[in-house]
């Protein structure tokens, strides 16, 4: 069982990263196109900003393209949303609705450090030996 465990630990990776990847995008598609809800915001803006980020990044981070700068700029980006947004209404994430935005910056520094997995573009470019292990 153990070997099964370790022989699936980077297939495990990318499903994180693609699971993540697809509950991030919906973020950026409702500010930017006001899908799947809200009105959208202007592009030249705060918000836009953000959407475009959480838009264009989830993309990347979905393909595993550009993990590892992807991800550090998406760990920056949710530890800024949580200290402009949520910190100001006091610390504890719990209570000022900021646990979404700390969980996401720590799987996107995870992401950081380990990288997109053995599905991943990244992956399938690298000319690493571990590609043929996958």
């Amino acid at each position: 069982m153990q070997k099964i465990i370790e022989d699936w630990q980077p297939r495990k990776l990318s499903v994180l990263r693609i699971m993540t990847a697809l509950l991030l995008i919906p973020h950026g598609t409702a500010k930017l196109f006001g899908w799947p809800s809200g009105s959208g915001v202007e592009l030249y803006s705060l918000m836009g900003l953000a959407g475009l980020i959480e838009f264009v990044g989830g993309i990347l981070f979905l393909v595993g393209w550009l993990t590892r700068p992807t991800a550090f700029i998406l760990a920056g980006f949710m530890a800024v949303a949580y200290f402009m947004a949520h910190a100001p209404q006091g610390f504890i994430p719990l209570l000022n609705g900021g646990e979404l935005a700390v969980l996401y910056c720590f799987v996107f520094l995870y992401f950081f450090v380990s990288g997109g997995g053995a599905w991943s573009v990244d992956a399938q470019l690298s000319p690493s030996p571990r590609r043929a292990a996958a």
